[in-house]
Formats: C-alpha cells, sequence, structure tokens
C-alpha cells in the first residue's frame, strides 16, 4: 500500500477523506427542511456519495458517475445540499487525465439538476426550485475543481518526466564512462598482452623446432598470455555491452583450476552443498576471487598445492582458497591490489572476507557472499 509524505497509507487517507465528506453532506442534509417520507432514501443517496469517493483513485470515472447520479437522485428528494463529493470525483477523474469523460459528465450534471429539481414535493414554487438547483453546483465551483485536477496532473507529469530526465542523464553518463575505461584499457593492455603472447609463442616455437624440451614456466606463459587475452577481451566486451552477459562466473571455476594445474600445483576444486543460481555479481566475485587467489599461488606463494572449496549454504556462497605456500608475514597487514580488489567487491555485495597466513603455513582466502540480499 502507498503512502503519502506523511506517512499515512493512501487507503487510510482516502477512507478518511470519504467518510469526511459523506458525514458533512448527512449532516447539512438533516439540517434542512424535506418531506419525512424520503428522509431515509435521500440520507442514503447522501452518505452513498460521499463513500463513493473510496475509490476515485482506483476508479475515477465510475466514482464520477456514482456521485452524479447520487447528486441529481437527492436533489429531486428536496435535499438542497451542494454536490461536494461531485465536486472531488471532478478533481480526481482531471487528475487521472479523464478530461473529456469529466466535462460531458459535468455539463450532463448540470443539465439534470433543474430537471431534478422540478421534482420537488407539489407545492414547491418553480423559481425556488431552479434556485436550489443553481446554488446545489455553482459553476465557478465546478471548474475550479477540474483545474485544480488538471494543475496538479501536470505538476506530476513534469515531476516525472524531471526525473526520467535525471535518470536518462546519468545512465547516458555511466555509459559514455564505460566506454572511456573499455578504450582506455584497449589502448593500454592489448597491445602490451599482445607481445606477450607473440614473444612467448616464438620461444615455444623455436624451442621446439631445434628438438628442444620447452620449459613449464615458458608454456604457463603463453598460456598466461591468452587467457590475458580472453579476460580483457570479455572485461571489454562486458563495459561496451552493460554488463548484461556476465563474461564468467562458478561454471568457469573448474577451468580455472585446470589451468592452475598446467603450471605444475597441484589444486583441487570441492563443492559442497546442492549448486543453484545465484545473482549474477555474486556469480561474477565469486569467479574473480578464485581467480585472484590462484593467481598470487602462483605468483608469490612459491606453493605445492591449492585448494578451491565452494560451499552452498541456505542464503550464502562460500568461497576458500588455501595454499601450503610462503606466506608473506605482512600480507594481512598491507595486501596488494588483488586482495584489496576482493574486498572492494564482497564488500559492495555485502559480504565478509578474511585473508591472512595460516597457522599450519600457507596462506587463505575465505569470502561469504549473500545470495538473498545482493544489491
Amino acid at each position: 500500500m502507498s503512502t503519502g509524505r506523511s506517512g499515512v497509507p493512501a487507503g487510510v487517507r482516502d477512507w478518511a477523506i470519504a467518510a469526511c465528506v459523506a458525514a458533512t453532506l448527512l449532516v447539512a442534509g438533516l439540517s434542512g427542511n424535506r418531506p419525512a417520507d424520503v428522509d431515509l432514501l435521500g440520507c442514503a443517496l447522501l452518505v452513498a456519495a460521499g463513500l463513493a469517493l473510496v475509490a476515485r483513485r482506483r476508479a475515477p470515472v465510475p466514482v464520477l458517475a456514482v456521485t452524479g447520479l447520487c447528486s441529481v437522485g437527492y436533489q429531486a428528494l428536496g435535499f438542497d445540499v451542494p454536490a461536494v463529493a461531485f465536486l472531488f470525483a471532478v478533481y480526481a477523474a482531471v487528475r487521472e487525465g479523464h478530461r473529456v469523460v469529466t466535462i460531458v459528465a459535468a455539463v450532463a450534471v448540470l443539465a439534470a439538476l433543474p430537471l431534478a429539481a422540478l421534482a420537488l414535493p407539489v407545492g414547491t414554487p418553480v423559481r425556488e426550485a431552479l434556485a436550489r438547483a443553481r446554488g446545489a453546483l455553482e459553476l465557478a465551483w465546478l471548474v475550479a475543481a477540474g483545474a485544480a485536477g488538471e494543475a496538479l496532473r501536470q505538476a506530476e507529469r513534469r515531476a516525472d518526466e524531471a526525473e526520467r530526465t535525471r535518470e536518462e542523464t546519468a545512465r547516458r553518463r555511466a555509459d559514455e564512462e564505460r566506454l572511456h575505461i573499455a578504450r582506455e584499457l584497449h589502448d593500454s593492455l592489448t597491445h602490451q598482452i599482445s607481445i606477450i603472447k607473440v614473444q612467448a609463442g616464438v620461444a615455444v616455437h623455436l624451442a621446439r623446432k631445434r628438438g628442444e624440451q620447452v620449459p613449464e614456466a615458458l608454456l604457463a606463459i603463453q598460456e598466461a598470455g591468452r587467457e590475458a587475452a580472453r579476460e580483457l577481451r570479455a572485461t571489454l566486451e562486458a563495459l561496451r555491452d552493460d554488463g548484461k552477459t556476465p563474461p564468467h562466473g562458478l561454471a568457469h571455476v573448474p577451468a580455472l583450476v585446470e589451468r592452475a594445474r598446467t603450471t605444475g600445483l597441484d589444486a583441487t576444486l570441492t563443492i559442497d552443498g546442492p549448486p543453484h543460481d545465484v545473482p549474477a555479481a555474486v556469480d561474477r566475485t565469486a569467479y574473480r576471487i578464485v581467480q585472484e587467489s590462484l593467481t598470487n599461488i602462483a605468483r608469490h606463494a612459491s606453493a605445492a598445492t591449492a585448494s578451491v572449496r565452494i560451499d552452498y549454504r541456505p542464503g550464502a556462497l562460500a568461497i576458500r582458497v588455501d595454499d601450503d605456500g610462503k606466506a608473506a608475514p605482512d600480507t594481512a597487514t598491507t595486501p596488494g591490489v588483488g586482495l584489496l580488489g576482493m574486498r572492494e567487491r564482497v564488500t559492495a555485495l555485502g559480504g565478509r572476507l578474511r585473508a591472512e597466513p595460516r597457522r599450519e603455513g600457507g596462506f587463505t582466502v575465505h569470502a561469504e557472499l549473500p545470495v538473498d540480499r545482493t544489491p
């Protein structure tokens, strides 16, 4: 249920307004002079006209018709009460954009009121009856109600248009920034990675041509160059494509572990719990955590073994990467750019990251990512 600025639900406010209008009409009707035999029906029409305003937001045109008929009805029964409910209905209908229907209904009610006045009980002078009809619904009040509804409708339309313009401007600026970052990455990294790939490929080719054994380190460099080119291409595509297609996720983690094995690292992958779909941001972040952890192990840890563990928990996804290498004593206190990037990704998703040396030796990276409240 929507609420206004005051915090009161819209439905409660609608009922309060309808009840107040119905009570006002009823008091005004009972304070006049009427034939006793029509009191009950007239009072029912007065109350019905007021209470019909409860639905003025959801069904403004039917409410317009109901309040108009009730106004004509209690005028015909001799209740000299202004058609306040019909004025509210005119305002609501115009505010919702039903201008033509409202004009037609207003003209019909204005034409019907004099006829209803002529149906007053015998003995009521015609001039007095017509005077009552004119007083019941003055044209000026009708125009004012319609003008107020139209003014508010136009104000809301302008506010919506301004908000839409701000959102479009923000999206356009974000798109321009993404394209700028993509161009910078392409210009600064693509050339260097291409050189690494070419040089590694030439070295491998020459070694094989001479019949020499290709060093494992050289093969690892060649594969790392290929993977870096693929990652950069996927990142550039994601930036240019507004991130609609995540380049890598949990489905690609086994390939990461397999590539780590090609470098001589005894890497294992364990998955606990039944796999289930996770938000795209969590999917990408989990992949990046494993990727960065294995990259750090290969570059800095001098490790022989590494284990990757992915735990699907209710409401969370846990990732743990352990190795048996030589963790630097100050790694936890002065993390590198890779660890800072991981921590920023995890924090942005409302998760937790722990990266520190293990007591039994080596290093551990443990992240927990919520999957039910991801921004």
